[in-house]
């Protein structure tokens, strides 16, 4: 089925708003509020991709995704990751950088050609974000992780993922030294405005908003 990259955009953000909602149905409001346009644009897309068969759509009670329409969007969503893995592999891309690229090059309709930078990445598992990259199946690997501001105090962690990818995001992260596989233990949390004191890689100590501490994942080492 061709689809036009204004499709494939929708498909992949109401997967991504599916994935933090438990009943996996989302709200035109949600939608427009996530790729900033009206929720008017959204009604009128709406109801091609149900035309197309690739969401399921009841007015009063929002969107999900069909069958066909999540393979779609996963799809997607690995072209987009094993692109970023690539730029920053293979390119020397910095994790800030590589967000607005892989937007374009994740439309290139090429089944072969992912499959074979797929191969010559070595089928990675994961992004430079640590998000998890589809295999060809379209199956997931789930690690347990949590937030850094959840872990506990003196606990041992590893970053392994970040919430939000904005390259402003990045780039204060990277300031701060801190990127996937960075070792952090916290020293103390502060009640007055939920901040906290971390040391980063048994050496560095500094301060980091709860923002900040929402937006890391970690595991325990």
């Amino acid at each position: 089925m061709q689809l036009s990259l204004t499709e494939e955009d929708y498909l992949k953000t109401i997967y991504h708003l599916s994935q933090n909602i438990d009943n996996q149905e989302i709200s035109t409001n949600d939608i427009a509020k996530k790729i900033d346009i009206s929720a008017a644009s959204v009604s009128d897309m709406i109801k091609k991709l149900s035309n197309k068969k690739l969401i399921n759509y009841i007015k009063y009670q929002g969107v999900s995704l069909t069958e066909i329409g999540k393979l779609t969007a996963v799809k997607i969503i690995r072209k987009h990751r094993l692109w970023e893995t690539f730029l920053v592999e293979k390119l020397k891309f910095t994790w800030d950088e590589i967000h607005i690229v892989a937007e374009q090059l994740e439309h290139i309709d090429s089944d072969l050609l992912i499959q074979r930078l797929d191969e010559f990445l070595e089928f990675p598992q994961f992004d430079p974000h640590g998000d998890a990259i589809p295999n060809e199946k379209g199956e997931i690997t789930i690690i347990k992780k949590i937030s850094l501001k959840e872990a506990n105090t003196a606990e041992a962690l590893k970053v392994v993922a970040v919430e939000e990818n904005s390259p402003t995001f990045l780039k204060y992260l990277s300031k701060l030294q801190i990127k996937l596989g960075t070792n952090i233990k916290i020293i103390e949390k502060n009640d007055y405005d939920n901040s906290i004191e971390i040391e980063i890689n048994q050496s560095k100590i500094t301060m980091i908003t709860k923002e900040v501490a929402e937006n890391l994942y970690v595991i325990k080492i």
